[in-house]
């Protein structure tokens, strides 16, 4: 090439320095929109880890309008803020769960309180404590609920998984159980040491 002119004007040479160029071109735009494509997920990620971590800060706020809402009267006031803010956090996809009479699931579920009930083939959330949050299909938060259902032992019978003995009377074979030492309190637990003098 001399100027950008071609010295040799063989086309079957043009050609192929033609699908050369074509090629490197094809692939330069393929690199450039991968990269994009990378970019903006990269950024819908950060996004995402951002708006999570503004809700979790947000939610005790959330949880602190739920208690007065509850415990005093609406005010016209205190509605609008009520309002408002579920309105935001719902356009950031914030989703409240946990209903009682929900199986009790412990990925999104925190029991609190167990009660006993032996006619119960499950575990069943019979009061929301505190709700759960996702956003999305990220959990921020397990709702913490009181249960009813089977005694443990009842609900392992169920699930196929036989319970191992803990009485001493029933390891006869083995003597007695062997004392257990209390564990030493951690060092922020104990007294600081006396000055000799």
């Amino acid at each position: 090439m001399d100027n950008g002119r071609l010295q040799n004007t063989d086309p079957t040479e043009l050609q192929r320095l033609l699908r050369e160029r074509t090629e490197d071109l094809q692939r330069v735009k393929a690199e450039y929109d991968n990269y994009r494509k990378r970019v903006r997920r990269d950024r819908m990620a950060v996004r995402q880890i951002a708006v999570a971590n503004v809700l979790r800060v947000l939610l005790p706020v959330l949880d602190a309008v739920d208690r007065t809402s509850a415990h005093e009267p609406m005010t016209p006031g205190l509605k609008d803020i009520t309002d408002t803010l579920r309105t935001q956090l719902g356009s950031l996809d914030l989703e409240a769960f946990g209903k009682e009479g929900d199986p009790f699931d412990p990925a999104c579920h925190e029991a609190v309180v167990h009660h006993l009930s032996p006619d119960a083939d499950e575990l069943i959330c019979t009061e929301i404590l505190r709700p759960g949050y996702r956003l999305g299909d990220q959990l921020l938060r397990p709702a913490h609920v009181e249960v009813t259902g089977p005694p443990p032992s009842a609900r392992n019978l169920l699930a196929g998984h036989a319970e191992e003995p803990h009485d001493d009377a029933e390891r006869d074979d083995e003597g007695p159980s062997p004392p257990v030492r209390p564990a030493a309190a951690p060092a922020s637990w104990r007294a600081p040491p006396r000055p000799l003098i």
